[in-house]
């Protein structure tokens, strides 16, 4: 889904156990987040709002063979007084880069699809994607880094590229 689109707004809902839908949504996920090259996603990003991301299983310090983790009802239990300024990209704004000023480190407490708790800390990369995807779950996107002209001409570029894939899927 790609902003404007309302739905990147939406409350997120608390998931309450690992059940065939959620195994279904993480399947949804991991398919859109590989067909995207992406290094995580959220499921507000597919218009599902329950309360759950997955991370590129090598950037979150597993072998690259596994399957990408789920964070599901993640909270955001520390984060470093140090910040870096670097710029992120998002499957919601397709070939649209900023530069966003975040903590250096981030510790997640999230419960996984084996139903279990656990702590994840990374820092740099992992930490950026960690608190990328935690804010999807609470309505703030990429345009809210950035000030009003600039937020604008996100606008008007991804209205563009939409109207442009309308026109492609209509020839």
């Amino acid at each position: 889904m790609v902003w404007p689109d309302d739905r990147l707004r939406q409350p997120s809902v608390a998931i309450e156990k690992v059940d065939d839908s959620i195994r279904e949504l993480y399947q949804d996920l991991v398919d859109s987040m590989y067909a995207e090259n992406g290094l995580g996603i959220a499921a507000l990003q597919l218009g599902d709002n329950r309360r759950m991301f997955i991370v590129e299983p090598k950037l979150a310090g597993r072998p690259e063979t596994d399957p990408p983790v789920a964070f599901i009802n993640p909270e955001i239990i520390a984060t470093s007084d140090e910040q870096q300024d670097s710029e992120e990209g998002c499957l919601s704004f397709p070939d649209i880069y900023v530069k966003v000023k975040r903590p250096l480190r981030a510790k997640v407490r999230a419960m996984g699809m084996d139903g279990q708790p656990f702590e994840c800390e990374g820092e740099g990369l992992l930490a950026r994607c960690l608190l990328h995807e935690y804010d999807h779950l609470t309505g703030k996107l990429l345009v809210d880094f950035v000030g009003p002209l600039k937020r604008t001409m996100i606008k008007k570029k991804l209205t563009k590229l939409k109207g442009a894939e309308a026109s492609d899927a209509e020839a």
